[in-house]
């Protein structure tokens, strides 16, 4: 009897369903205040000038969002 490919296909899901879990468990674990100051401090320890360049897009985008949710709210 021959499975036309099914076991591979498992494995694929079974590969792809854990990347999701492994996504979704970092993100619950970097939504805590404490660890993400402790992430970026550690970072920033090894790679030295990684903040700024990273914070040189969020500071630009952070004032036009927050113009968009109060012409929103009125």
């Amino acid at each position: 009897m021959a499975n036309n490919g099914s076991d591979e296909s498992k494995d694929m899901l079974y590969l792809v369903g854990g990347f999701a879990l492994l996504v979704a468990g970092a993100g619950l674990i970097m939504a805590h205040p404490e660890i993400r100051k402790q992430m970026r401090a550690g970072l920033d320890r090894v790679l030295p000038g990684v903040q700024d360049n990273f914070n040189l897009g969020l500071t630009t985008v952070v004032p036009d969002l927050q113009r968009y949710m109060k012409i929103r709210s009125m």
